[in-house]
This record gives structure tokens, C-alpha cells and sequence, in this order.
């Protein structure tokens, strides 16, 4: 398969109408692409072991302790809008 036949096979796959002018402009960099991955292709790689992701990902969440909660009063201290100990909203349903 040609560069311009896989170049339009992928444009096709993605549902892209490329004009001529586009596939002129498109053509070279996908030759590089390829080139790339064929380079890629020649490194040695016999005892290097398959891995999902290159860095190790660590748990980024801090861990749940429980702390002391707002009274009643403090949660609504800066509420402007209150009815008996609740914030009241816009009305929903007529």
C-alpha cells in the first residue's frame, strides 16, 4: 500500500474528505510518521518487559478522616435566604 492510499484509507476511517491541496500538505508528514515507527521498530527491545503505563501512578487523593461539622448555625451564618433552620431556594414546581 502506498503513503497516499494508506493517507486516505486513514482519512476515510475518520471521515474526513481531503482535498488535493490537503493531500499534498498531509502526505509528507505521514511519511515522517511512518519512518518514525519503523525506526521504533529497530530498537531492541528482546528484555524489556511490556508495561501499561511508562510512570508510576501513586493515589493522588488525600485520606478520609473524619473532622468535627458544621452546627447549624455556622452553615447558615452567611445564608441569605433561611426558613426555619433550612436555606431556602427558588420555588421548583407551581
Amino acid at each position: 500500500m502506498t503513503d497516499k492510499e494508506t493517507l486516505l484509507r486513514v482519512a476515510k476511517n475518520a471521515r474526513i474528505n481531503l482535498t488535493e491541496e490537503e493531500q499534498k500538505e498531509l502526505l509528507p508528514q505521514l511519511q515522517e510518521i511512518l519512518e518514525l515507527f519503523t525506526k521504533l521498530k529497530e530498537a531492541d527491545t528482546k528484555d524489556v518487559k511490556p508495561s501499561f503505563h511508562p510512570v508510576e501512578l501513586k493515589n493522588k487523593t488525600r485520606e478520609d478522616k473524619p473532622k468535627k461539622c458544621l452546627g447549624q448555625e455556622e452553615a447558615l451564618a452567611n445564608v441569605k435566604h433561611e426558613k426555619d433552620g433550612f436555606i431556602k431556594g427558588p420555588r421548583i414546581i407551581k
